[in-house]
């Protein structure tokens, strides 16, 4: 082994379902929890605080349960940064651990768009950054914005290049081979509740996702997923069959924690129990196997395969002069500049 191991933690649970004061709290305890356990990075579920709109795998965005959910989801969501963050980052500095956590995020002084984040915490800065789900997914995408590219790209810890993505985005193949150029050592996935039916089960497809990561990419895996608890099935209405499926316990779940070699070294934790996983990894396994196949190195051609990743801002308010409106040009910022071969001179 390595003289660089870092202990990495999963959490398992269920928020307290729209309730963002009481699932600050409990991410908080889970929070020292996983510091006393030894973690020194652990990641959570998809909008843990205060919960993923998982209603409209059972109703219409146009419904009247829906609508009244989303309208406490939007109630119950955070800014970012902001003082629910701050209560987070206390908690991550009296456990000496960084942080990935899932929250609903609200644009500040504004009501009704939100976005599906990962918030990056340490325990010696603080709030590091955050990354803001670039593509809502289905039903998603009836509440959540669509993120700013600002917010996607690793931030540096003391372990090297760390990053996540939420649920589908774990399998986008662009996305992984940009993380695998920026040198990410440990990925935080984060995982709903449950997918809907009649998809495989979330442990299927959230373990099929943190090996392909962890193939590509050769950086450690965290994959935290939410479960079902009594409050969610009180609180969604549901019909007899939907409640069936929310009591099954092979549909949630699936928390694991994956080497480099894909090997899974914790987990996975099927079912509804709330737990934390944990896993010492040696950051070495990562180059070890990068050595044999790196494809955002070596075992690349770049005359034949390149990516572009846009991390520029897009504002959604740009302001004009009055010289700018009477020629009728308005600065929209500087072009994307993009290296292109030149033709040789004759």
């Amino acid at each position: 082994m390595s003289d660089q191991i870092v202990r990495g933690a999963a959490v398992q649970a269920a928020p307290v379902f729209l309730d963002k004061r009481a699932t600050l709290e409990k991410a908080v305890s889970l929070i020292e929890e996983a510091g006393a356990g030894g973690a020194q990075i652990v990641g959570f579920p998809e909008g843990f605080i205060p919960a993923h709109p998982i209603w409209f795998h059972f109703h219409s965005g146009t419904d009247r349960p829906a609508t009244k959910l989303s309208t406490e989801l939007f109630k119950n969501s955070l800014e970012v940064p902001g003082p629910e963050i701050q209560v987070l980052a206390e908690a991550a500095a009296r456990a000496g651990t960084y942080v990935v956590m899932g929250v609903c995020e609200k644009r500040p002084g504004t009501f009704g768009s939100m976005y599906n984040t990962q918030v990056f915490i340490s325990p010696t800065t603080g709030y590091v950054g955050k990354h803001q789900k670039l593509v809502p997914t289905v039903g998603e995408r009836l509440v959540h914005a669509p993120g700013g590219p600002e917010t996607f790209g690793v931030f540096d810890s003391p372990f090297g290049p760390v990053f996540g993505l939420m649920c589908g985005e774990n399998s986008n193949p662009l996305a992984i081979f940009a993380l695998t150029s920026d040198a990410t050592r440990i990925h935080v996935m984060a995982w709903p509740n449950h997918f809907p039916k009649p998809a495989l089960p979330m442990p299927d497809i959230s373990l099929t996702a943190a090996r392909a990561f962890a193939q590509m990419s050769k950086a450690w895996v965290i994959s935290a997923s939410a479960v079902v608890d009594d409050r969610i099935r009180e609180m969604v209405p549901l019909r007899d069959e939907d409640r069936e499926f929310l009591m099954r316990d092979d549909i949630g779940g699936g928390s694991c924690i994956v080497a480099p070699n894909t090997a899974v070294v914790a987990g996975p934790a099927i079912g509804n129990e709330e737990l934390i996983l944990y896993a010492d990894m040696d950051l070495d396994a990562g180059i070890t196997m990068k050595l044999r196949h790196d494809l955002a190195g070596h075992y690349n051609r770049p005359d034949v395969f390149r990516l572009l990743v846009n991390r520029a801002p897009a504002p959604l308010l740009l302001e004009a002069t009055s010289e700018q409106l009477e020629r009728g040009s308005i600065d929209y910022g500087e072009p994307l500049a993009l290296d292109t071969p030149q033709e040789e001179e004759e």
